[in-house]
This record gives structure tokens, C-alpha cells and sequence, in this order.
């Protein structure tokens, strides 16, 4: 079976690797370098818990998505060396105010009787969690399960590991159009005339997905959520939890470096970092954790987070058949890659039986 992916985020990468194993013939088309976009990007966080805010199918994946991460890094690790730098290092979502003390403390509520291990802790003892926590803080909700990656070494391993899959990967490929016969989807014609045909197509281009000339009506659109990053050093490391604060979060890698985000901006593709993003994440992120005060300050960047106008990540047959989707994961790409490449490859396959 012959397949082609369209994008090489951690979507294409992810989906590319499942369909290879099964027995499929990939090709992994990317307009860059497979992970330059917004994987690598990422802060990592697996905040199954911590991102959800009311039951449902979404939360329920999101919870999945979480529990398997760390057999997969295992088994990336086993495969390609690589260590994707997977930590259980809990998440405390704080609160200075009663508003959002009464916010976590509905979201810690539903969440235990749910079978989930989440706690509502005053501002004492979530400066026991993590003791470089401000003492301003009120309560937290603390949730112990959730985790972080290093998305550039999970690109790495997954690219390393596509190799050993004998995924055809093509960089610098531009789509220009989908080839369809008979109202289906039988491949990709690229900008430079090549026309690459296969069995069935998966759109994993993120915030480009909906630029595909021919995807109009299929999907709800996607469109790019601009998010604004700054890499810290601290030396030596203090900070051991992730803290979502009430306009940002900290995520601490444990050698040092803390990653601070991040905003979500509706710009279209206007890639800069701006005054008044990197103040605002200064902020909330010293206002969490004042310490930081005296890390310094390495690098800031800016990426795009794939937003379908549903809100909901769109995984698995289109309305067009033979095409299959892994896009629009907004803030929770890395977490749900794994979840949604064994998705789309159920789809694919059973499809094509």
C-alpha cells in the first residue's frame, strides 16, 4: 500500500513511523525540514489534566494520549538511542484569586470522582511542592501525573527512526494541489509538475493545512495561534515542577534550562517576537516564580499552533475519501501525536482493506 503524508511535524513523523511498521510504502513530503515548524518549537508539556477543563471524548484522549507516553519513549529510546527526555514532573496550576480558586477547585473535583489523581492544595503546601513557587500564591491544583518531553529530541528520534522504517522523506517539497479522480484523493501534485500518487493521503501540515489548494469545505479550517517562547538558564537548577500560572506557564527541564510561554495571538503567519509578548510571559513567569529573576536569559522565539475553527483536533477520515487527517491539535500536538498516528493508521488500513 502506498501512502503520502502531507507535512513533517511531529503529526507527519508520528503517523509516517505507525503506517511504516504496519507493512504501508510512506513517502513524507515537507516543504522545509521535517520538525522546523512548530513540533520542535513546543514546550513538551503532557498536560493531560492540567489542559482539561470540563469531561468528555477530548479529555478522555487526552488522558490516553498521557498514559502511553512513556512506554513510547521507551520504545523510541530502544530503537534509535535517542532520549526524547520524557519526566512525570506534575503540573500545579495556581491561583491568586478566588475566581480561579473556584475554577481548579471544580476542575480537581470532577477529575477525582473521574478515577484521575489531582488535589486542591492551599499556597503553604503547594510551596511544599515546589519551594520556589511565590508565596502569593492562594491554592493550587496539583497534578501529579502529568509530564513533559524535549520535542526537538522526540523530532529526532522519530526522524532517526524513519530511517530505520525505510520512510521515503522529501524536504524542500511544496504541494500544489491534490490530485483527485473521481471525487477521491489518489495523491499530491507538487509545485515543481511531480505527481506523486498513492492509496490514501494524510494532511499533517498544521497551520498550513488549509493553504492546500483542493481542501476547501473538506475540514473545518485551520489557522495558525502565534505562540511567543523564552528559554531561561538557571544555574543550578531550582525549579522541579511545571506551574501553569493564570496567563503563562514554567516548565522546568531539570538540567537548567526552563522554557516560559506563552501567548496565543490570532496574526496570521507574522512570525516575530514582540515587546509585549516577551514582557507578558516575563511576567506571569516571575510573578510564578520569582526566582527566575535571576536566570538568564538565552534565546525567544515564536511559532504556530494549527487552530481548527472546530476546536477540536481533526483526526482520521475527511469528507473526501482517500484523504485522512492528523491536524488542527492547537496547544496539545506533542501530547496527542502519538494517539493520533495510531488512529489515522486504524483509519488508512482498515479503509484499504
Amino acid at each position: 500500500m502506498r501512502i503520502v503524508i502531507i507535512g513533517g511535524g511531529v503529526m507527519g513523523c508520528a503517523t509516517a513511523r505507525a503506517l511504516a511498521q504496519r507493512g504501508a510504502k510512506v513517502t513524507l513530503l515537507e516543504r522545509a525540514v521535517p520538525g522546523a515548524e512548530a513540533s520542535s518549537a513546543a514546550a513538551g508539556i503532557l498536560g493531560a489534566q492540567a489542559e482539561s477543563h470540563a469531561p468528555g471524548p477530548l479529555h478522555d484522549l487526552l488522558v490516553r494520549a498521557r498514559s502511553g507516553y512513556h512506554a513510547w519513549a521507551v520504545e523510541l529510546r530502544a530503537e534509535t538511542g535517542i532520549d526524547i527526555g520524557y519526566r512525570a514532573s506534575g503540573v500545579l496550576s495556581i491561583a491568586s484569586d478566588s475566581e480561579w480558586h473556584a475554577r481548579l477547585a471544580r476542575d480537581v473535583e470532577w477529575q477525582t470522582n473521574a478515577g484521575l489523581r489531582a488535589e486542591l492544595v492551599d499556597g503553604p503546601n503547594a510551596c511544599r511542592i515546589e519551594p520556589e513557587l511565590s508565596p502569593d500564591v492562594q491554592s493550587a491544583a496539583y497534578f501529579p501525573d502529568d509530564a513533559q518531553v524535549d520535542p526537538p529530541m522526540l523530532l529526532r528520534a522519530l526522524a532517526a527512526s524513519l530511517v530505520r522504517a525505510n520512510v521515503s522523506v522529501q524536504s524542500g517539497a511544496t504541494v500544489a494541489r491534490l490530485l483527485v479522480e473521481r471525487e477521491r484523493c489518489v495523491g499530491v501534485a507538487l509545485d515543481d509538475g511531480t505527481e506523486v500518487h498513492a492509496d490514501a493521503t494524510v494532511l499533517a501540515a498544521g497551520s498550513w493545512s488549509s493553504l492546500i489548494p483542493g481542501t476547501a469545505g473538506i475540514f473545518p479550517a485551520v489557522r495558525p495561534a502565534r505562540g511567543q517562547m523564552i528559554e531561561l538558564d538557571e544555574r543550578p537548577p531550582r525549579v522541579r515542577t511545571i506551574v501553569f500560572g493564570q496567563r503563562g506557564y514554567v516548565v522546568p527541564r531539570g538540567d537548567g534550562r526552563v522554557l516560559c510561554g506563552s501567548t496565543v495571538e490570532f496574526v496570521g503567519f507574522r512570525r516575530e517576537v514582540t515587546a509585549a509578548g516577551i514582557h507578558a510571559i516575563l511576567g506571569s513567569a516571575l510573578a510564578s516564580v520569582p526566582s527566575l529573576a535571576d536566570a538568564q536569559l538565552v534565546r525567544t522565539w515564536s511559532s504556530f499552533r494549527p487552530h481548527a475553527a472546530s476546536s477540536e483536533p481533526l483526526i482520521g477520515p475527511s469528507s473526501m475519501p482517500g484523504l485522512f487527517l492528523a491536524t488542527g491539535h492547537h496547544r496539545n500536538g506533542i501530547l496527542l501525536a502519538k494517539v493520533t498516528a495510531d488512529k489515522v493508521t486504524d483509519a488508512v488500513l482498515s479503509r484499504q482493506a
